[in-house]
């Protein structure tokens, strides 16, 4: 059977990014995840020895993770080579680790453009040791809806059909299931949605250039956009998806995941029937018994 085919175009996709770090990074988002990060590792009440920074776009983690674990092994493997020790260029969906060299995995806005998320994470949890853990947050299915209807409605004005421009993202449940799928115990997936006002459309395109997050779809049309497209495309957009003061919004969902390597010491359900005490004593109530063969 063949290999299904490739979602992403990942030579096309380092290139993108290469071109956005020489350029300046638009680093909003990351700042704002990085801050994120430290909160989510702040309640965590343990300390970790080797730690890895999964193909986050920039070096912004590595402050977050230099303050919390300062003695630890620090890694970061990323596309691209860049300043920093602990740097490992390299592929995140061939991950370059032996099986439980690390204690913590953490990766900010990279792992929503890999082909193989769920076999990423099968590679994360066997690179993990038992009750390692691993953070990361991706771009959620509602991420950038106002410039996928725009588009999807200006070509079909303009040109009589629609191609593949923004990426398919992934949703909180699925999520979730991919963590369990890939072997985590107590799997969490959560939201947060995070609107960017722009004076305009094309504002907002440049910043996703600036962040290498323009279209890299295997799929997407090779001609050149057209200019009357774009321009149909900035004129919806600003019809349907403007404020009162003209500024447009755009929105980024936020999608958290967190899971354990699983491990003895780790909280596990009780097996049913096992209950020493009643519910009903519990609450102070009459506990209702549910009557069978006929009518109540």
């Amino acid at each position: 059977m063949d290999a299904p085919a490739a979602l992403f175009d990942t030579a096309l996709a380092r290139r993108r990014l290469a071109r956005a770090d020489r350029g300046g990074y638009a680093g909003f988002l990351l700042d704002r995840l990085a801050e994120d990060l430290d909160d989510r590792l702040g309640a965590v009440l343990r300390g970790f020895s080797a730690v890895l920074d999964l193909a986050t776009p920039t070096a912004a983690a590595e402050p977050i993770l230099a303050g919390r674990y300062p003695e630890a092994l620090r890694f970061r493997l990323a596309p691209l080579a860049g300043p920093g020790g602990g740097l490992i260029v390299g592929d995140p969906e061939l991950l370059p680790l032996a099986a439980g060299s690390l204690d913590l995995a953490v990766s900010l806005l990279s792992l929503h453009a890999v082909n193989d998320l769920p076999g990423t994470l099968i590679q994360l949890r066997r690179a993990l040791r038992p009750d390692g853990l691993f953070v990361g947050c991706l771009l959620g299915g509602a991420t950038l809806t106002e410039l996928r209807q725009s588009f999807g409605q200006a070509e079909s004005e303009v040109e009589g059909g629609i191609s593949p421009r923004v990426a398919p993202f992934a949703n909180v449940r699925e999520a979730g299931a991919l963590l369990q799928r890939a072997g985590f115990a107590l799997p969490v997936a959560d939201t947060d949605t995070l609107t960017v006002r722009y004076a305009d459309p094309f504002a907002l395109m440049r910043d996703l250039r600036a962040m290498g997050m323009t279209n890299v779809l295997t799929d997407r049309r090779r001609t050149p956009l057209r200019r009357a497209t774009l321009l149909r495309t900035a004129e919806i957009y600003a019809a349907r998806f403007a404020d009162p003061d003209g500024r447009v919004r755009a929105t980024f969902e936020l999608l958290w995941l967190s899971g354990w390597v699983p491990h003895e010491s780790q909280q596990k359900p009780l097996r049913p029937g096992s209950a020493r005490s009643r519910l009903a004593d519990a609450l102070g109530t009459v506990e209702l018994k549910l009557q069978t063969g006929g009518a109540p």
